[in-house]
């Protein structure tokens, strides 16, 4: 891994005149927050599985049964009368040809030590068309848009953040992968299917992935905590917006995240990770900006210069500013000028300061 010196890349996130991302350590925190780009980039690639321990082997038999029902993804689901299909291969060349539509796949392992507290990720690999992902009936995981807004993946890698603390350890656990293929071949079709460790990916203290309220849209009420967002549409954050029913929309739009946040040391600096934004954000805690990438109301600069969707968001959280006991509202404004859009890339999170900057100085100091 190389690290780019510090006056080289943007400081993630940051405002130039407003400081909102002013820290006591000066510097050294825009210095970290810059290295911080080549760790999180390095974790997420094709390759990865190559650069990183797996720890578990996923190929082979997997339980597989066509149709579609979202009891499916539970834990407990008794599957022992489905077929079994080995993967990495379409279900075309294991007696499904010719079927297209919806089925799932169910796969069964023992969770040893080795996966408690680890950086982990999920590699399932290429997957036709569209894919949803399910670890003991939770949710890490989707790419592509399931009908009827249909939109295919099929040439996107899939590797999914996995929290350890979703695994069971020295107990059972599920994977539960969803598919639907519109034509030609389907399913899990090839790759290196694993449960890896990454070293190089930062797992947050508290972690934010998962299911959101997100609308089209503009409107700068849409931060206030009172704002109800029951009729919101549900999407999955980390992932494009456009896989989500959302295809071609290009303009602003709003995430909403509620979550409480456990007893902690008031006086612990904390940092919110917002993974990858493409491409302008602001984002709101509470009510109150944390931070921004990009210039919202610039639209010269939106339609011509889109390199902050390749930054990683890395935002301080001001001191008591999270309130302990009752709810917090999450709020963010995001803005696509073209292509795909939305908060598409992790760690989504929350991580005191200084786990942070002890991270980035072992990955630095590794490099040396």
């Amino acid at each position: 891994m190389r690290f780019f010196p510090f006056f080289s890349l943007p400081v993630v996130g940051a405002r130039r005149k407003s400081g909102l991302l002013r820290s006591n350590s000066g510097l050294f925190f825009s210095f970290l927050v810059v290295c911080a780009v080549s760790v999180f980039l390095s974790g997420c690639s094709e390759v990865a599985s190559s650069e990183n321990e797996k720890l578990v082997d996923l190929t082979g038999e997997w339980k597989f049964r066509i149709g579609d029902d979202s009891a499916y993804a539970a834990l407990d689901y008794d599957d022992s009368d489905w077929d079994t299909i080995l993967v990495p291969s379409s279900w075309e060349n294991q007696g499904y040809h010719g079927y297209n539509g919806y089925a799932w796949y169910r796969y069964s392992f023992n969770g040893k030590s080795s996966l408690a507290s680890k950086n982990l990720s999920l590699h399932l690999g290429y997957i036709d068309d569209v894919d949803e992902v399910w670890l003991n009936g939770t949710k890490i995981g989707t790419s592509g848009n399931f009908p009827p807004d249909y939109t295919t993946a099929y040439n996107a890698y899939r590797i999914y953040y996995l929290p350890s603390s979703l695994v069971n350890i020295n107990a059972k656990n599920v994977i539960a992968v969803r598919v639907y293929d519109a034509q030609l071949e389907g399913g899990i079709i090839s790759g290196d299917p694993g449960i890896f460790v990454n070293e190089n990916y930062i797992r947050p203290d508290f972690n934010l992935e998962g299911n959101w309220k997100f609308t089209a849209g503009d409107s700068s009420f849409y931060k206030d905590d009172e704002i109800q967002d029951s009729a919101w549409k549900e999407v999955f954050v980390p992932s494009y917006i456009e896989n989500q029913g959302f295809s071609e929309y290009h303009g602003f739009g709003w995430y909403r995240f509620k979550f409480e946040y456990p007893e902690h040391d008031t006086k612990a600096r904390l940092l919110l990770l917002l993974g990858k934004i493409d491409d302008y954000d602001e984002v709101f805690l509470n009510g109150k900006l944390i931070g921004r990438t990009g210039n919202l109301n610039d639209t010269v600069q939106q339609t011509q210069n889109t390199r902050e969707s390749a930054q990683n968001r890395i935002y301080q959280i001001p001191p008591g500013l999270i309130r302990t006991g009752r709810l917090n509202t999450l709020a963010v404004r995001v803005f696509d000028a073209f292509g795909q859009g939305g908060i598409y890339s992790g760690p989504i999170g929350i991580i005191k300061k200084d786990r942070y900057d002890a991270f980035i100085r072992k990955a630095y100091d590794k490099d040396q």
